[in-house]
């Protein structure tokens, strides 16, 4: 009996003190890992994919496609570093003490922070490229461009440690037993953490998209309808490019989808609840934001000819041959 009590507990040699573990049956727990550790190989396989083509071919190393860049960043980190740990609450036991689990906290706030980051300045830059294209090369150039991505980086890096210094200073403060590791968020700090990384971007996300729908959708009735000539439109304004419409609209199908999968992870805060990490309900929404990491190269594939084509040259290792970062991608 006493070796059975103790099988249920996380740390079996301390009992008093050991946080008990969920038991699972062992087909259902393979079955867990299994399906954890493909959503994750195949989301740090994706996005490297993505990382390894914009940063190689100097064709697609536009403004756009640093911000896509910045993206496929935190996604990959998502995939080798956050999906990963979250396999180790399956059994609702972590095993690598305190401090490291401060600082999985501390980077799953730093990478979700960036990737709302990410998400506002794509849609700044798709709003200047369809609704002010004249002024667009001169607003969004890549100096600025790469400017915006490091202050993203950065501010999410101090704002996420902000927020976390009481966990990082005293590590395990919220956990009730060995084997916990758990993060609260009292209202104060809730709340200060859904203005900043939800109702403010989330807000600024969905007014320029939509101003960019609604212009885009006027300049695509406008070219069908042959009533719009360049040489007939006054000085300052401008028609965007076929290219730029086609871009407007595969990154609001990305900003969609993400926008889908990272609301419902703010369900307690709207709720008015101390948000805690172990709550069961927070643990599927969390996966389910996770899980848009590996979703958004799949979209590239779907509308970017050039993701699709810098692939092909990747898995043929025509990517190693000399001068081959030159190659016409597009």
């Amino acid at each position: 009996m006493e070796t059975l009590e103790g099988a249920e507990h996380c740390f079996p040699q301390l009992l008093n003190t050991s946080c008990r573990k969920n038991t699972h049956p062992r087909s259902e727990v393979v079955l867990l890992y299994i399906l954890m550790s493909s959503i994750s190989v195949l989301t740090v396989a994706l996005n490297l994919l993505v990382i390894i083509s914009i940063s190689h071919y100097r064709q697609l190393h536009t403004p756009t496609n640093l911000f896509v860049l910045s993206l496929a960043v935190s996604d990959f980190l998502v995939g080798l570093l956050l999906m990963p740990g979250q396999t180790a609450f399956i059994y609702d036991c972590w095993f690598l003490g305190d401090l490291v689990c401060a600082m999985y906290y501390l980077l799953c706030f730093i990478v979700t922070s960036a990737s709302v980051g990410n998400m506002v300045l794509i849609s700044v830059d798709r709003y200047v490229a369809i609704c002010d294209p004249l002024c667009y090369p001169t607003k969004i150039t890549l100096r600025k461009v790469k400017v915006g991505v490091y202050l993203c980086w950065i501010c999410s890096v101090l704002c996420s440690t902000v927020l976390l210094k009481d966990s990082l200073i005293q590590p395990g403060r919220y956990n009730s037993c060995h084997g916990d590791c758990e993060l609260v968020l009292n209202y104060i700090t809730g709340a200060v953490d859904l203005v900043l990384t939800f109702f403010g971007p989330i807000t600024v996300i969905i007014v320029l998209y939509m101003r960019v729908f609604v212009v885009a959708v006027s300049q695509a009735r406008a070219m069908r309808s042959h009533f719009v000539s360049v040489t007939l439109q006054p000085s300052g304004t401008g028609t965007a490019k076929k290219s730029e419409l086609k871009a407007a609209r595969t990154l609001g199908i990305v900003i969609a989808v993400f926008l889908i999968c990272f609301c419902p992870s703010y369900y307690a805060s709207f709720a008015g609840q101390e948000t805690s990490t172990q709550a069961s309900h927070l643990k599927i929404v969390l996966w389910m934001f996770y899980c848009n990491s590996s979703l958004n190269p799949l979209i590239y594939a779907f509308f970017y000819p050039w993701f699709r084509k810098s692939v092909k040259l990747i898995a043929t290792l025509q990517i190693l041959q000399p001068g081959s970062c030159g190659t016409n991608i597009l």
